[in-house]
């Protein structure tokens, strides 16, 4: 069996850095430029946009094929965390059943650069049908989708940063800054604040800073380390040993705290030369400590720690009864440090 020969290449040269360096500068310039010229085209077609998604009883359905369907999705995941339900529906499929997803409550935001699309224009008949609102972003005014839809945005480019004018990038970037335009615009309009967003990202670290609380990382009941006022050092070094915190709260009669006791206590007790087995525990605790009040932000505990340059706390109750224990280790496990 005969085989074509594979063609003859160069042998590679090594790249020049000075020319990489200014392919990179050129492509950022380039796109930086088309950024300004969408930018320029926000006025009153943009304004509608946000009032149609602003006004929509359902969703915010965002659809486009190849890149602009990449945009498209990374635009409906930004809407939805920030306050706008939204969700991705690819067209080709959308044709073969999906659009079942769409309801006639939603509103149908159509990615297409040239706005010819064949697959997105083929779903138009049945949106209007429907009765959804379309919002088009094209680089066409005069293309069908940008004629057909309710409201259209303008994501014309003056060039793209490919030096071959074929693959789409300031095209790309222009049409994906304005979702975020959208969305931001749209964020502020509904007043969406922080803890709304750490609702909807509650595995992200910023979830956890805003919505964790004291009560969800602290030991309490049976594992809170407490000893009585009467209970000696030894008690007091058993109850540590137990529980595993490197403290005991020292409480009354009433579980009203009265004071802590560390294991920097301990230290300084056994370089004083003091029974342990004997002293009581009152002797050498650490009267009013620092506290923190049940129902707070973890974060609260993890500033306190910082600012005091102490390794945990005890977690008390608006009757000054000590209610639970955390330790620096405990908010490492919880990601809020």
């Amino acid at each position: 069996m005969s085989h074509t020969p594979l063609p003859a290449t160069a042998p590679a040269q090594p790249p020049d850095p000075a020319g990489l360096i200014a392919s990179g500068r050129r492509v950022l310039e380039v796109e930086g430029q088309a950024l300004a010229a969408v930018g320029a085209r926000i006025g009153e077609e943009f304004a509608r946009a946000c009032a149609l998604a602003m006004a929509c009883r359902g969703r915010l359905v965002a659809t486009g094929m190849g890149k602009s369907g990449h945009v498209a999705r990374k635009i409906a995941a930004t809407l939805a965390s920030t306050g706008t339900p939204a969700f991705f529906v690819h067209p080709g499929e959308a044709g073969h059943g999906d659009l079942g997803m769409i309801t006639d409550a939603d509103v149908v935001l159509a990615i297409s650069y040239s706005g010819e699309s064949d697959e997105i224009l083929m779903l138009l008949p049945a949106l209007r049908r429907q009765g959804n609102a379309v919002i088009a972003m094209t680089g066409r005014p005069q293309s069908t989708l940008a004629r057909e839809a309710d409201v259209h945005l303008d994501v014309s480019v003056p060039a793209e940063a490919c030096p071959l004018h074929l693959a789409p990038t300031s095209s790309t970037t222009a049409t994906l800054a304005l979702g975020d335009a959208l969305a931001v615009a749209l964020l502020e309009a509904r007043g969406f604040t922080a803890d709304d967003f750490a609702r909807s990202h509650p595995a992200g670290s910023l979830g956890r800073r805003l919505l964790l609380r004291i009560d969800d990382v602290m030991h309490g009941g049976d594992a809170l380390p407490a000893v009585r006022a009467e209970a000696t050092v030894a008690e007091a070094l058993v109850e540590m040993s137990r529980k595993r915190l490197g403290m005991t709260a020292i409480v009354d009669s009433g579980g009203v705290l009265l004071g802590i006791f560390t294991d920097g206590d301990l230290r300084r007790a056994l370089d004083q030369g003091l029974d342990v087995r004997q002293a009581p525990i009152t002797g050498i605790m650490t009267r009013n400590p620092r506290t923190v009040r049940a129902g707070r932000m973890a974060t609260e505990a993890a500033r306190l720690m910082e600012q005091h340059r102490i390794n945990g706390l005890i977690v008390i109750d608006d009757g000054g009864r000590a209610v639970g224990a955390l330790n620096i280790h405990d908010l490492l496990r919880a990601r809020v440090v």
